[in-house]
């Protein structure tokens, strides 16, 4: 399959989750598509890109390994996304990624995932966390950065503040989440 071609079939997908699973098994089993999908994915300024973000998040869900040969692109890119229903999907595969990096098991992301991977990382978990993003991203980066701040020590004190700063202007959800994470911080 072509790139036009994974293009065409990205209008079929929808929010259902059994469309973004069944092209999220497609991509798993002819991994060619991986860069040509992200290609489309980082083409921010296009609405398909959305759907290739979405079906890129439940491949990852399925198959985080499948992302390895593609860490550089995915992590160079992260910060243009921009369309509200892309950063979600994308904000999420950075918590998969930082949660399979810190979790107790060996995995290969541990040894896949580098320096300047995880860089890329917090500065795009700081963005959304700065900027006027919906809950779900905000969510997705509090965790990986706190996760990421047991590594680098200046995370938990900027992420408390900003959690601190913004907590009476937030949702109710971010208000939730944020106690839990500001609670974890300070037994660190």
């Amino acid at each position: 399959m072509t790139k036009e071609q994974l293009y065409k079939e990205l209008s079929y997908v929808n929010h259902s989750r059994e469309k973004r699973l069944q092209y999220a098994n497609l991509l798993i089993a002819n991994p060619e598509l991986v860069k040509p999908l992200l290609e489309i994915l980082f083409d921010v300024d296009d609405k398909t890109s959305c759907r290739a973000a979405w079906v890129f998040e439940f491949m990852c869900g399925e198959n985080l390994d499948a992302i390895i040969p593609h860490l550089n692109l995915f992590t160079e890119n992260i910060s243009k996304v921009h369309l509200d229903p892309a950063v979600r999907p994308v904000a999420k595969v950075c918590e998969y990624l930082v949660k399979d990096y810190y979790s107790k098991h060996d995995n290969k992301i541990k040894s896949a995932l580098t320096q300047k991977h995880k860089e890329k990382i917090i500065e795009a978990c700081f963005d959304w966390m700065i900027n006027d993003e919906k809950i779900a991203p905000k969510a997705y980066s509090m965790n990986s950065l706190y996760l990421l701040g047991t590594e680098y020590d200046w995370i938990h004190p900027e992420l408390a503040m900003i959690l601190e700063r913004d907590f009476q202007m937030q949702s109710s959800g971010f208000k939730a989440r944020a106690r839990h994470i500001l609670k974890k911080i300070k037994k660190v």
